[in-house]
């Protein structure tokens, strides 16, 4: 008998291990594996819950007593433009983003260890090697892609890519009902011009002309100051126990 691909997946429990983001407590993840014809699909489905992906794994975290973990997606049709916002979309408007496959260059690995060692030195990342890198980029059978930012040329209206160095690369899984951004980096040379949120900007805009109601942005957890930048994205829902709504404090 086949198997169909969207048949229930095995889902596996990590050992405990010291939270990233709160150093007093220990986290715990159920993950599973996103393999075959059916995991663009079980893709959509997980994300939707609450997973997120690394390479061909979906997890999402199970610690005992602690549910500081929530998932966050902004509101593509509703998004508050703010003059901010605004700010840096025009400060940003001689880049171009061009989308392609899931397929690593040494170029974006080299602009990956300079932003780690500049703003995640200390940060579980921090030791990845190219293979490591090449791995988080190909190992994947959903759809995804890879887009880099470059500055505009003369030629960008006609070939729709930039020219010079890469200056920003989102890796980006199409979803069903949105974009998620599995991982983003930039020049940390370049902080004047507010890349990190350009980009997120940028995938805002990409699902609006995609017909796509949600950018899915991970885990937003309160007291980790590393995530507070995801509360300024807003309308956004947050994962409770009976679904995606907006945050309590609203």
């Amino acid at each position: 008998m086949t198997k169909h691909p969207l048949d229930a997946p095995l889902f596996y429990l990590t050992a405990p291990a010291a939270c990233p983001y709160l150093p007093t407590r220990q986290e715990r993840k159920v993950f599973t594996h996103l393999v075959g014809l059916g995991a663009p699909a079980l893709n959509d489905i997980l994300t939707q819950g609450g997973f997120r992906r690394s390479q061909n794994i979906a997890y999402r975290p199970a610690c005992d007593g602690c549910r500081a973990c929530v998932s966050v997606r902004i509101v593509v049709d509703e998004f508050d433009w703010t003059r901010g916002f605004r700010k840096v979309m025009r400060r940003n408007d001689d880049l171009v983003g061009a989308i392609k496959g899931a397929a690593p260059t040494s170029e974006q690995y080299g602009l990956f260890r300079r932003y780690l060692d500049a703003r995640h030195a200390d940060g579980g990342m921090a030791d990845m090697s190219v293979l490591d890198f090449s791995m988080m980029i190909e190992d994947t059978h959903v759809d995804t892609m890879v887009i880099e930012y470059r500055r505009r040329g003369p030629d960008t209206g006609i070939t729709g890519r930039g020219r010079g160095p890469a200056l920003g690369v989102a890796l980006t899984d199409l979803l069903a009902d949105g974009l998620s951004m599995v991982y983003s980096f930039y020049d940390p040379d370049e902080d004047a011009r507010g890349l990190g949120t350009f980009m997120i900007l940028d995938h805002v805009r990409r699902a609006k002309e995609r017909g796509l109601p949600y950018v899915y942005l991970g885990y937003w957890v309160e007291g980790a100051r590393k995530m507070d930048y995801k509360r300024r994205f807003l309308p956004q829902q947050h994962l409770g126990p009976i679904g995606w709504g907006a945050p309590e404090s609203e």
